[in-house]
């Protein structure tokens, strides 16, 4: 048997993420499972800004407002019916290595089901940039459910899941 009480979806803030959340969120509520929905904010504090004679000024305001804008994206992410029935939470985590934050934090908060999505970049631009995704897939301690974005019809709205069983 199967048995999920948290899962967490990983969060960017773009099309798949949306979808991801919208997988995360049934999962949670078939499940009976906590929503945890997470956000990697860049941690400026240390990458800082070069100044004069190889000084680096961080200036920790930038990484309040960077956090705090973050926060405020996922609150409005999360209904009140997420809160209520899901027992929902945001996490903003500070990172520049995203991947890692995600299945630290997964490690941390004993999570049994990550949920993420994924761009679907090509080749090319994959060797370039990485994929968040498949380091997520390969060091998480948990299993990783990956949604591209137009992801398969699995979520369907209650309204059309009543109408396809009359």
């Amino acid at each position: 048997m199967i048995v999920l009480k948290k899962v967490l979806v990983a969060t960017d803030f773009s099309e798949p993420s949306d979808a991801a959340l919208a997988y995360g969120r049934e999962l949670a509520f078939t499940f009976g499972a906590q929503l945890v929905v997470a956000h990697v904010a860049e941690n400026t504090l240390t990458r800082g800004f070069g100044g004069v004679d190889g000084f680096v000024f961080v200036d920790p305001s930038l990484q309040r407002a960077v956090e705090e804008g973050a926060r405020r994206q996922l609150d409005a992410q999360l209904s009140d019916e997420d809160r209520e029935q899901l027992d929902a939470a945001a996490v903003v985590l500070a990172s520049n290595a995203p991947a890692d934050a995600i299945t630290e934090y997964a490690k941390d908060a004993a999570v049994d089901l990550i949920v993420l999505g994924t761009h679907g970049r090509g080749a090319v631009a994959h060797l370039l940039m990485g994929s968040v995704a498949e380091r997520v897939v390969r060091t998480a301690p948990c299993p990783v459910l990956t949604v591209r974005h137009p992801e398969h019809e699995f979520v369907l709205p209650d309204a059309l899941v009543a109408f396809a069983g009359a």
